[in-house]
């Protein structure tokens, strides 16, 4: 991985350029726990050699999972990092992956292979965002 902090202040924005083979929302986390980071919005595009998304089912209070096994591109990733209630990063991250027939799978990312790059910038924020778990739907979401 390679970063680079394209903004200084206390709205930082860093660019993060993921290698083959490096787990997408691990790498992502572990950053934003080394640097730090308590609230950013976060996107990102590149292409993965596999993945696994969820859809929440609001019933089961459950994420259902998608698995793609096969190499796609990221054609958005979009989400924010919070502190969760273990004061560790928590990221919430959604991801349109398009397939090689034009078809695109989509959902909450829970893991990316990355192959070749993935290119995600973080976009931090003044504030910090506390992210806790609703056990009403059985999620955690930011509490502001």
């Amino acid at each position: 991985m390679q970063a680079k902090c394209v903004v200084e202040g206390p709205e930082r924005v860093i660019v993060l350029i993921l290698d083959s083979g490096e787990e997408a929302f691990k790498a992502i986390g572990d950053f934003a726990n080394k640097e730090r980071i308590t609230g950013a919005s976060v996107s990102a595009i590149g292409a993965f050699e596999r993945a696994k998304l969820g859809w929440f089912d609001l019933d089961a209070k459950s994420y259902q999972p998608i698995t793609v096994d096969q190499q796609c591109e990221v054609l958005s990733l979009v989400g924010d990092i919070a502190e969760g209630d273990d004061l560790k990063a928590s990221l919430h991250l959604h991801a349109v992956l398009g397939l090689r027939d034009g078809s695109v799978r989509g959902g909450h990312l829970t893991s990316g292979v990355v192959r070749p790059t993935l290119e995600v910038v973080i976009r931090e924020t003044v504030q910090r965002l506390r992210r806790k778990k609703r056990a009403d739907l059985g999620i955690a979401l930011i509490d502001i």
